[in-house]
């Protein structure tokens, strides 16, 4: 049995694929096959099988996970032993645009300052991708924006609670109320299908019976935010997004009497017995930039206000 057997398999039953754990290990389709073949024959049994055309684990697959995650562990750590002074290594992050933009730029600045041998991979994407990618080991960790959340398998650090606003171009109306009471379809400008925030606003219009808008799906933030500088129409977006175009006039907050569903931002990283060196200082620069706590601290707060609901 070799580590990249284990590897290789911790792969797959990740992404539910060889194809594409082949992409990320950089291995042909029949070396995969070579490596689990060999790995089965080790222990005596099929780990995966085919249901309907669909890769799935056997039982002796689902045992072997968490044996496998030891294994892994461990190799890592013994890596890592002669150079447990210098933190280096690679850290894929992935984020939504919003926090991309608005939150992460002075951490990872200050992540990159002082640990210039981590190579740091930032990726953007919804929310639900971005824990998509956490679960199948494509990133280390994930940000999301989201209602409040209780995920299994991760760790999980709130950050800040996210307000949403309304914003229109400015010149432009001051009150929601007149796109609510609009004889036209005003233009409602989002970003794509799956956004936390945009589903938080349309469930709202939807129960409110307000269904008259246009909507116009663009590719990013900064397009929406120009797009409703020009006077079209009116955007959702966290408040974080918006603040500096609002302070220096080229955007108008919105004022409405409108209640939302609160939104928080996240930061997930999955549970493992041993955390890389880099995981491990980005999630505490992360929690000492939001909170203000280290992540031993944070993580106590987080046990008594939990032991308090019980």
């Amino acid at each position: 049995m070799e580590i990249r057997h284990l590897i290789t398999f911790q792969s797959i039953a990740e992404i539910g694929s060889y194809t594409g754990a082949a992409a990320k290990l950089g291995y042909t389709q029949s070396t995969l096959t070579a490596h689990i073949q060999a790995l089965e024959q080790e222990i005596g049994g099929e780990i995966f099988t085919y249901i309907n055309r669909k890769l799935l684990l056997t039982p002796l697959g689902r045992e072997l996970i968490p044996l496998a995650e030891d294994l892994l562990s461990a190799h890592e750590r013994i890596k890592t032993m002669r150079s447990s002074r210098e933190v280096s290594g690679v850290l894929k992050v992935a984020a939504p645009e919003s926090l991309t933009i608005s939150r992460l730029g002075p951490i990872i600045r200050e992540f990159s300052l002082k640990y210039p041998h981590v190579k740091l991979v930032l990726t953007n994407g919804t929310c639900g991708q971005n824990q998509s990618d956490l679960m199948s080991g494509r990133v280390d960790a994930a940000f999301m924006v989201y209602p409040e959340i209780k995920p299994e398998k991760c760790n999980h650090y709130p950050l800040f609670q996210e307000e949403i606003v309304l914003v229109s171009g400015n010149p432009g109306p001051d009150h929601f109320d007149e796109y609510k009471n609009s004889q036209a379809s005003p233009f409602y400008i989002t970003n794509e299908e799956g956004c936390s925030y945009r589903s938080m606003f349309e469930r709202y219009l939807i129960k409110h019976g307000i269904q008259h808008f246009q909507t116009m799906e663009l590719w990013s933030i900064e397009a929406i935010k120009k797009m409703v500088m020009s006077g079209l129409g009116f955007c959702a977006l966290p408040y974080i997004t918006v603040k500096e175009d609002v302070e220096n006039g080229k955007l108008k907050l919105l004022t409405h009497s409108e209640e939302f569903e609160p939104i928080y931002s996240h930061m997930l990283i999955k549970k493992k017995k041993w955390l890389s060196p880099a995981v491990e200082a980005f999630t505490e620069l992360v929690l000492k930039s939001a909170n203000g706590l280290d992540k031993e601290t944070f993580e106590q707060k987080q046990k008594i206000e939990s032991d308090s609901l019980h």
